[in-house]
């Protein structure tokens, strides 16, 4: 019951996704995490390598755009990803990894759309790369 009643009060004193600061926050938390992931750290580390800096800056402007409606990022998010040598079960442990991180971070209508929209991400990447595989000449 302490426990519960603990993880409430946790839930409610959390603060929601607001600004940049909270963005950079969500990324670099997230990123931290998929660098060590036994699964998804050599994909990323690998293709990454030394970028990680000009990495994590596209990834708060891509962000601060899809959450905070401030349209600092311009680009094809999926361009990168064409070719990329994943499957469903890595777009499935990004999803669990990224929800897990928001939920240690924030709580609230923009976190849980940042959960909604990288789920959906997840899924339109996996499904494209899928056909992108079967459809080639």
């Amino acid at each position: 019951m302490i426990k519960i009643i603990l993880n409430l009060y946790k839930f409610h004193s959390m603060k929601d996704i607001q600004d940049i600061e909270d963005v950079k926050q969500m990324v670099d938390s997230f990123y931290g995490k998929i660098r060590k992931d036994e699964l998804l750290g050599p994909i990323f580390n690998g293709l990454i390598q030394d970028r990680w800096a000009e990495h994590l800056e596209k990834m708060y402007t891509f962000w601060e755009t899809v959450l905070l409606d401030n349209h600092s990022y311009y680009g094809s998010p999926f361009a990168p990803h064409a070719t990329m040598d994943v499957q469903k079960h890595h777009f499935e442990r990004w999803v669990e990894i990224f929800n897990a991180n928001m939920d240690s971070l924030f709580a609230g209508e923009i976190a849980d759309e940042a959960k909604w929209r990288a789920a959906k991400m997840a899924e339109m990447f996996n499904y494209k790369i899928q056909y992108i595989r079967e459809n080639r000449l």
